[in-house]
């Protein structure tokens, strides 16, 4: 520790915790934090309860990591949690849960307003072309170069099935 001007005592940088307190953050991660403290002032429940969980599950990330994520891994975080989300919907409604569903249907409405713009089919149907075009044509490989392109703003499944139907025809 060493003394400040004013007589108090600050700790060196080195000495900190890496997850102590950080300047550079992502600014999508500052619009959730935002949003929360505006949900909290709001009484909003619904989008307090879902912001404060994805802020955990990007934080966790981040502790995961040992490193700050940035945009790409905030949307990567967000897009997990809805895929939990409509999972859980489905799950719920299979068991004649139609009002635990929707309750999980409202939250991956709220947590899709942190994601880019989707794409159409079209456009993906595009991109997983141009990469047939390059010269790959398996799948595994296939679908390694279009997730990258189009996570977070297209559903892997359905990506899965463009990317077979292009493949066999």
């Amino acid at each position: 520790m060493r003394s400040t001007h004013d007589g108090s005592f600050c700790v060196p940088n080195e000495n900190r915790s890496p997850f102590a307190h950080r300047i550079v953050s992502s600014s999508l991660k500052d619009r959730i934090q935002a949003d929360l403290n505006t949900a909290r002032k709001d009484r909003n429940k619904l989008r307090t309860l879902v912001l404060s969980t994805l802020l955990s599950d990007i934080k966790n990330k981040e502790i995961d990591e040992r490193s700050d994520v940035d945009d790409q891994g905030v949307i990567q975080v967000v897009s997990r949690a809805i895929k939990q989300r409509r999972d859980a919907s489905e799950q719920m409604r299979a068991a004649g849960r139609g009002e635990l569903a929707d309750q999980e249907d409202a939250q991956a409405e709220v947590l899709k307003e942190y994601l880019p713009e989707g794409l159409t089919e079209a456009e993906v149907r595009a991109i997983v072309r141009e990469i047939i075009d390059s010269g790959v044509d398996q799948m595994g490989s296939l679908m390694g170069q279009v997730m990258p392109r189009i996570r977070g703003r297209f559903d892997g499944k359905d990506a899965n099935r463009i990317v077979r139907e292009e493949l066999g025809s």
